[in-house]
Parts: structure tokens; sequence; C-alpha cells
């Protein structure tokens, strides 16, 4: 055994987890709120899953195997397959992410509460407390393991995507599940699901969320002034020509805060009324005074 070659990885990993310890942080809370979700939102309640997940519980309710230890064993082979494939901090946040997904679930089981009966109910907190898990997990770099490790790989060695894979596996298990928890909690289970990719797009969208404007205005150098010093945000300005009339412009564009819009509405209605404003959603900005690359 090369001697300084272990000792070189584990100064690599021991920088990683120092440099990623806020990542670390949130996965390991969130993944805690995810397994208290699962032990007494879904699994008393014999509702199914998608993925490795619906696999587990799956074994659970036909064999009554431990969930927690099938989903371990899956996402072990899924990441022995797809380990070359991934980065080093994504795979060290997503071996992160199950570890303590499956260590923390058992242990929720064993402390279940006397929760409500109401099935619907149950069903909806369950999509809610997992999709806003889920959504914390992927902003910090990480994964749940499972799906996401095959989507992954196969956009990395193939560039493909896995969206029809995907429905056609998830449909599998749906159906497999409809033999053994019966109808009424298959479709309670699919509302669940519903919430939970509803919530985690909205989560994921609410930490990314940035307002683009494009600005055609007559005073562009006092504009320009006002998204610089009053909002603090960076502008940046184009030459542009009007298509029907041949009318040089200057043309802003500038990217901002939801909150920031209604200053530069308010200025522009002031200073200059005829000016025309472009305002749409940006749903992900990359970027000095945003989303930092080292993030991803």
């Amino acid at each position: 055994m090369n001697i300084g070659r272990v000792k070189k990885f584990f100064e690599a990993f021991f920088d990683g987890v120092l440099r990623s310890w806020k990542a670390i942080l949130v996965i390991v809370l969130f993944n805690l709120l995810s397994a208290f979700a699962v032990a007494n939102f879904t699994l008393p309640y014999r509702f199914p899953d998608l993925g490795v997940s619906g696999l587990a519980f799956l074994a659970h309710y036909a064999f009554d195997f431990p969930p927690g230890l099938i989903i371990a064993i899956l996402n072990a082979l899924l990441l022995f397959w797809g380990r070359k494939s991934m980065d080093l901090r994504f795979l060290g946040l997503t071996v992160c992410s199950i570890a303590v997904f499956t260590i923390s679930l058992p242990f929720f089981i064993e402390l279940r509460l006397p929760l409500s009966q109401d099935k619907f109910m149950a069903t909806v907190i369950s999509g809610v407390l997992k999709g806003v898990a889920g959504g914390m997990i992927f902003h910090a770099g990480g994964s749940g393991g499972g799906t996401d490790i095959v989507a992954m790989v196969l956009r990395r060695r193939y560039g493909l995507e896995v969206g029809q894979f995907s429905i056609f596996v998830n449909l599998g298990i749906l159906f497999a599940s409809l033999g053994v928890v019966g109808l009424d909690s298959v479709v309670y289970g699919a509302v669940g699901l519903y919430v939970f990719g509803e919530t985690i797009d909205n989560v994921m969208r609410k930490f990314d969320r940035r307002k683009q404007a494009f600005i055609i205005t007559n005073i562009p150098d006092q504009a320009a002034a006002f998204i610089t010093s009053s909002i603090g945000k960076g502008v940046t300005r184009v030459e542009g020509k009007g298509g029907y009339t041949g009318q040089h412009r200057a043309v802003l564009i500038s990217l901002l805060e939801p909150r920031h819009v209604m200053q530069l509405k308010s200025f522009l209605q002031e200073k200059d009324p005829k000016a025309f404003v472009s305002i749409c959603d940006a749903t992900e900005v990359l970027g000095a005074g945003f989303k930092n690359w080292k993030s991803l």
C-alpha cells in the first residue's frame, strides 16, 4: 500500500469536510427531517414511494424487511456503479445523506408519535416535509441517492436525460404497490408524491429566484446609477436600435431581487414615465453577487 497516496487522500478528504461543513450540517438536519416524515407519515399508512425508497417500502410492506437497510444496500450498489462519473464533493455529500437517513430511520420508527389518523392529512404533511428536506439537500449540493445517482451518471456518461426511464420505473413500482397496499393507499400516496414534487421545486426556486429587468429609458445614466447605488446591484448597458424607428437607444439589463423591482418601477415612474421595462423570472443566477460557482 502506498502510504503517501493514502495520506494525500485523507488530507483532501478532511480539507473537503472543513470547506463543506455548512452543507454537511444542512444535509444532516434535513435528512433527520426526512426520516421523521417517513417514519410518522408514510410507513404507518402504507403509502407507496418512488425510486429506491419505493422499492424499499414495498419490500417492507410485503415481507417486513427493514426499509432503511434496503435503501442503504441499493444506494451502495448504485454508488459503486456510478462512482467514477460523480465529482468527489457530490459523492461525499450523497454518501453522508444516505448514511444519516439510513441510521436515523429505525430510530424514528421506534419513537413513532401518536399522530392523526386522517390519511389525506398524513400524505400532505409527508409530501411537504419530504419536499422541504429534499429541496434543502439539493441546495446544499448533495442528493438523497437513488435515481439521482442514475440521472447524474447517465448525463455524464452518455449525455442522456432519464425522464422517460424514471417514469417507467416509477410506474412499475406504483403498479407493484397496488397489489400490496391496495388502491386507496396508492391514490393517497400519489397525492403525497405530487405535493412532494411541487414543494421541492418551490424550495429550490426560493433560493435562486431573481428578476431579470430589461430597461429602455431616456435617462439610462440616471437609471444605471440608481440600480448600482440605491439598490446595490450591477447593471449592464448595451446599445440597441429600434427595428421600426431606427433610433439608437441604450438598453439596461440587471438582475434584481423581487423586493427591488418595486423600487425600480417607482424610480422610473417618477423620472421617466415613458420608459419601457420588461421584467421576467430568472430561475438561477450564477456569478459574483449571486450563487457561487463553488456551491455547485
